[in-house]
């Protein structure tokens, strides 16, 4: 099985971003990982925090585990655990396995964000 890799983008126009990925993927015929785009900084910094992106560590070092096992290894709350799995389920970052646990599937997660000075 092919290692699954994730790019991360912040393009506030996300239609052109999708369709432009598109076209490279037919014209490649193979695969070349999965997209997640966000339409601003601030969009991306809400929904992957320094607490989510520890839980992403863990699950990528660790394989399969349980909420409750996740936040034991990551000495939180499972309640506040349970709630940032839920958020990175919703984003595609983690999956639920056929057992009830948490899985990271991407071996390689890459954030690509450019600053510009405005025109």
């Amino acid at each position: 099985m092919e290692k699954r890799t994730l790019t991360i983008s912040l393009q506030p126009d996300w239609q052109a971003a999708f369709r432009t990925a598109t076209k490279k993927a037919f014209q490649r015929q193979r695969y070349m990982g999965e997209a997640l785009n966000f339409e601003s900084p601030a969009a991306f910094f809400s929904q992957l925090s320094e607490k989510r992106w520890a839980l992403v560590r863990l699950l990528q070092e660790t394989g399969e585990l349980s909420v409750r096992e996740l936040a034991r290894r990551a000495q939180r709350d499972v309640k506040r655990v349970h709630g940032d799995s839920q958020a990175l389920v919703a984003l595609g970052i983690f999956e639920k396995s056929a057992s009830g646990g948490l899985i990271c599937p991407y071996s390689d997660i890459h954030v690509d964000m450019h600053l510009q000075r405005a025109a």
